[in-house]
């Protein structure tokens, strides 16, 4: 089969990780690249051999050479952006959050459902293969009906300081873990409670903290607090408890395996999100991303998450900020 003819649109951080990505699969063609900046454009594009370049991303929609793209910029241009690469046929990969509200969200679904090409949110921790396990664990029944879940995603208050101006801590990182605790539990959440505190006066606030109340009468918490201290030896502190009838299962997604002493102090590199191994970009980024292109090329449903399903996840997280701004219980 012909290789897939691949856009990417945003080339921050996390748009190189896509590239990388991409990158190591034989089955997909690196053929465009937009974004606004056009040093960054040029370099990364010459660093992938990528020849056609964009500065406007509707440019890249209109290629109609380019069958697929990864979509990965600022929240607030989601809706727009996916809603525009839906309309011109493409098959598109978006970055979580799915949407800054509910409404974009919307949209944003309702294009997925009337388009041609295939639509999928990257919620990664769906590929993470501890999620993967946990979530055979749980569907097998193992450990009963799930009554409560505690989920802790922290930063370091250095790559805090960095995201902060752009997204909060529930929106930025509160999104994975809620998406978990949807997929885990299957089950609606019908209240969220929260609260949030600014500490170092950036946009928005350096910690929150969300307690869900779910239908199946299951109860779930989350801490996404983004001040860890500047020397922690990790880049993220990652762990859920989930506690059933039956039994519980713990998860420590923040630990790779590996620690390092070195003049710099401890550090824990990562071994599962986007490790490098031997030139390539590998870990749970490949496999969902692999997942999506295995899906567009052999015409397959993307079933391991639905757009109904993150907009879900949107929903509860606008809850929660609406929570903190207010002070009350929000009914879903």
């Amino acid at each position: 089969m012909k290789r897939l003819k691949y856009g990417i649109i945003g080339l921050g951080f996390f748009g190189e990780k896509h590239a990388e990505t991409l990158s190591g699969m034989p089955e997909v063609e690196l053929a465009a690249f937009s974004t606004r900046r056009p040093d960054r454009l040029n370099s990364l594009a010459d660093k992938f051999n990528v020849p056609k370049r964009y500065p406007d991303y509707r440019d890249l929609l209109n290629d109609p050479e380019i069958e697929a793209v990864s979509i990965v910029t600022h929240v607030d241009q989601h809706a727009e952006m996916a809603v525009a690469a839906l309309n011109a046929g493409k098959h598109v990969f978006l970055e979580k959050p799915m949407a800054d509200s509910v409404e974009s969200g919307k949209r944003i679904v309702e294009a997925a459902g009337r388009a041609q090409g295939k639509f999928m949110t990257g919620h990664i921790c769906r590929f993470d293969a501890r999620m993967s396990e946990v979530k055979k664990i749980v569907d097998a029944g193992r450990i009963g009906n799930i009554v409560s879940i505690h989920a802790t995603r922290n930063l370091p208050v250095n790559i805090g300081a960095e995201v902060l101006d752009k997204i909060s801590p529930i929106a930025g990182d509160g999104v994975h873990d809620t998406d978990l605790m949807l997929w885990l539990t299957r089950s609606r959440i019908s209240s969220v409670f929260a609260v949030s505190r600014n500490i170092h006066r950036h946009k928005n606030p350096d910690l929150g903290w969300v307690m869900y109340e779910f239908e199946s009468g299951a109860v779930g918490v989350l801490e996404s607090i983004w001040m860890l201290p500047e020397n922690t030896p990790f880049k993220i502190d990652a762990r859920m408890e989930i506690i059933g009838t039956a039994g519980a299962v713990y998860v420590n997604a923040g630990n790779g395996g590996v620690q390092v002493n070195d003049r710099s102090g401890f550090s824990r590199p990562d071994t599962m999100y986007w490790p490098e191994v031997h030139g390539r970009r590998l870990g749970a980024l490949y496999t969902e991303l692999a997942y999506f292109v295995n899906c567009v090329r052999n015409d397959l449903p993307l079933a391991v998450i639905t757009p109904d399903e993150s907009l879900a996840a949107v929903a509860a997280v606008t809850a929660a900020e609406k929570s903190c701004a207010t002070g009350n219980k929000i009914l879903l």
